[in-house]
């Protein structure tokens, strides 16, 4: 009898396994890549403003103003995208926001000016808003909470990967200044705002609105995902959320948005400033593409490593503390060192740091929410979050501006970078040890 119960055990683990893996193969690759091209018609505007902000005299202040405000567009979108998401599904709803963005993008090659250039950033903010938020909700359909910090740790290493591919290849498309009579910086987005108009289209056939939705699993394979999901959802207690308002009211759900706040800043304060600083000290446009491939490579293979050892140790809270707390000493360590290298090796620290503690935070918030719950609250904390990337680009241009250096501005992200670290410590005290199961 023994013997048939283990073997029917590890059929079980078998068939959940092979369930899993075919999950991971089929789709982190393609929301990797959706994810990757996100980012990089987000970002491409920080190398297009190496010649943009000169062809139409945006001053540094005009600029940061401009490149932050598309995140006030996903600010003011993103709850009501999510719970859309979670109405129609992933598959139509993603597909409507790549589509959507990709126009956007593409049109940004066409502005004459600051108004011009603040709307369509507005607007690319509002048509992109609710795609990190629906993702990450998309995952918790296929992954238990004791697999999510390495699944969405991978799935979000597509935002380096991004800027590490990115920046050589917009370096080179800024080089093709004068084809067809536009300049380096509208074929910039011009080229990498098509393909989110194509990947779009392909949502349609490659994304599954859930586990019951593809062809591609037995019913096995769908059963066993589901009996690993409902497994998690027998922990509930009273301070898991379901509903839609009780979620939004919770203090830890606007503590987590604060949080996410500073590491946004952090992230958007290098990666939409850091081509002008690189090349205000000397280097090519071709050179700065080809340095900034080192701390976004390496922050990849960080984020996999320490999305990893959050789910083995099955701990959230100090592996974020941890993360942010290294991004805000390389982001202080970078302006205060003479060596070009030096200064390199901090800011890839701080990136390292700042991405590492992406994983574990998205696996926070499914702790306490669930359904509704989640649609919203997940979209709640990266609308919060978001607002980073309107105040850390906005600071360091205003900083720079008015001191003619990027030291003061760097100072700023580290503090508040730092300031995050230290109120995700006071969140655990709020959700407790409470791992995934």
């Amino acid at each position: 009898m023994g013997v048939i119960v283990h073997q029917a055990i590890s059929d079980e683990s078998e068939v959940e396994a092979r369930a899993f893996a075919k999950a991971v193969r089929r789709l982190i690759p393609f929301m990797m890549l959706l994810y990757l091209v996100s980012f990089l018609d987000r970002v491409n505007v920080g190398f297009a403003a190496l010649t943009m902000n000169a062809d139409l005299g945006f001053s540094p202040e005009v600029y940061g103003w401009g490149a932050g405000i598309l995140f006030i567009g996903y600010f003011l979108f993103e709850v009501p995208s999510n719970l859309v998401l979670e109405r129609v599904g992933a598959r139509l709803w993603i597909c409507r926001i790549m589509v959507t963005w990709g126009l956007i993008s593409a049109a940004t090659a066409w502005v004459s000016g600051t108004t011009s250039f603040f709307i369509l950033r507005f607007l690319l903010g509002a048509a992109e808003a609710g795609f990190l938020p629906g993702m990450i909700l998309y995952l918790g359909y296929w992954f238990p909470l004791a697999m999510r910090a390495r699944y969405i740790a991978l799935f979000m290493a597509a935002v380096p990967i991004a800027s590490a591919v990115g920046a050589p290849l917009s370096a080179a498309i800024l080089e093709t200044h004068g084809f067809l009579g536009l300049a380096g910086w509208q074929w910039l987005f011009i080229i990498e705002g098509v393909p989110a108009c194509i990947l779009g289209v392909l949502v349609l056939f490659f994304l599954p609105d859930g586990p019951q939705d593809a062809r591609w699993l037995t019913a096995q394979e769908k059963q066993a995902i589901a009996t690993r999901l409902a497994a998690d959802h027998a922990g509930d207690d009273a301070a898991t959320h379901h509903a839609l308002w009780p979620a939004l009211r919770d203090r830890r759900v606007l503590l987590l948005g604060i949080i996410y706040l500073g590491i946004v800043v952090g992230i958007y304060g290098i990666g939409l400033w850091l081509p002008q600083i690189i090349h205000a000290l000397g280097y090519s446009t071709r050179e700065v593409g080809l340095i900034l491939i080192l701390p976004y490579a390496l922050s990849a293979v960080g984020m996999l490593a320490w999305g990893r050892h959050s789910d083995h140790s099955r701990e959230r809270i100090l592996h974020v503390a941890g993360a942010a707390f290294l991004g805000a000493v390389g982001l202080a360590a970078s302006v205060h060192t003479s060596s070009h290298a030096l200064a390199i090796l901090a800011v890839t620290a701080a990136s390292v740091g700042l991405y590492g503690a992406l994983g574990p935070f998205w696996s926070v918030p499914p702790l306490f929410l669930r359904g509704t719950a989640a649609a919203a609250g997940i979209a709640l904390i990266n609308s919060i979050g978001n607002l980073g990337g309107f105040f850390g680009p906005y600071l360091v241009g205003f900083i720079k501006e008015h001191t003619g250096r990027f030291t003061a501005g760097f100072e700023v992200l580290a503090a508040v970078v730092c300031a995050a670290g230290l109120l995700t410590l006071l969140l655990r005290r709020l959700i407790g040890t409470r791992g995934p199961s």
